[in-house]
């Protein structure tokens, strides 16, 4: 899935659950389109969400305390 996370390995990125959350579907909606997911599963969604928001970037200093860009 090009690199984005994915529940359990399946082909479904926690995007896709974020989103459908975020468009008001409920979690009964989403388990009904998404049969071979599990409750767990958006529980998770959001757990690594969550999680991600958490995460700080620091700039990486280069030689002469210039930043370097990757």
């Amino acid at each position: 899935m090009s690199g984005k996370p994915c529940i359990r390995g399946l082909r479904v990125t926690v995007g896709t659950i974020l989103r459908l959350l975020a468009s008001g579907k409920s979690r009964e909606r989403i388990l009904e389109a998404y049969p071979y997911l599990e409750p767990e599963d958006i529980d998770a969604a959001l757990a690594y969400a969550a999680w991600r928001l958490e995460e700080r970037e620091e700039p990486l200093v280069g030689s002469g305390g210039r930043r370097s860009v990757n």
